[in-house]
């Protein structure tokens, strides 16, 4: 018997209330995807949201970008990995002391939630970084972030298909890639700056792809997640 393929693509659930973040779930494979609730759902929703989408046969993304002292942050780390999400992650930017007390927070439940770290937002580009504080192009931050990231022991980090590549050449297998900024080939690019389509964001190197508009505003969402779970399997 062959082993079931593990899925690649994530459908981004970003939407203001559960009733059609649920309806949507309703007409997705478990199977072929795997659903990302973010910060707008997480907060109207609650955790009753997630232990329903896992009922459905889910796996989720808990997309909450923890930045926060490193108590703080590995307190909300272990909430994540006793709720049972597939994934948490947290922002690279937070610091060594924080990066690690998220992994020690996940730990203390011994369960499998992976944590991976926000680098730098795909809807920033150099002009934004330089307003903040970090000059030098996107692309310089991401790998100095990352770095942070693999010395703090954690899983991977969530990056831009234009840095995903990189970071393969620096960390190899070590860090896993969550993207995304993917969108389908003549896709609306909305408020995202690096993007890439499935394939490409296969070829450079990404694990993980996170869809949300060009899935969720399709006039038919589970053709659509179909069609990129389809594409990124035939690039891998």
């Amino acid at each position: 018997m062959s082993t079931p393929v593990e899925p690649r693509l994530i459908v981004a659930l970003d939407f203001p209330d559960a009733a059609p973040a649920e309806a949507l779930a309703r007409r997705l494979d478990p199977r072929t995807c795997r659903l990302k609730v973010g910060k707008g759902l997480f907060t109207r929703a609650g955790p009753q949201l997630v232990e329903r989408l896992q009922g459905q046969g889910f796996e989720v993304f808990l997309d909450l970008k923890y930045h926060d002292i490193p108590n703080t942050v590995a307190g909300a780390c272990r909430a994540a990995a006793e709720l049972g999400v597939w994934m948490v992650n947290v922002h690279a930017l937070g610091g060594r002391r924080m990066l690690e007390a998220a992994v020690e927070g996940v730990a203390a439940t011994n369960g499998p939630t992976l944590v991976t770290a926000v680098t730098v937002l795909t809807s920033h580009d150099a002009a934004t970084l330089e307003e903040i504080g970090l000059a030098g192009p996107p692309r310089e931050a991401v790998l100095r972030l990352a770095g942070l990231t693999h010395a703090s022991g954690l899983d991977g980090v969530v990056c831009s298909p234009e840095e995903a590549t990189a970071i393969g050449e620096r960390f190899g297998r070590d860090l896993l890639r969550v993207t995304p900024g993917i969108r389908p080939s003549g896709a609306a690019v909305g408020d995202q700056q690096r993007i890439a389509t499935p394939a490409a964001a296969v070829a450079a190197g990404c694990d993980h792809l996170v869809v949300g508009r060009p899935i969720t505003a399709a006039d038919d969402p589970a053709a659509a997640a179909a069609g990129i779970a389809a594409e990124i399997a035939a690039a891998g």
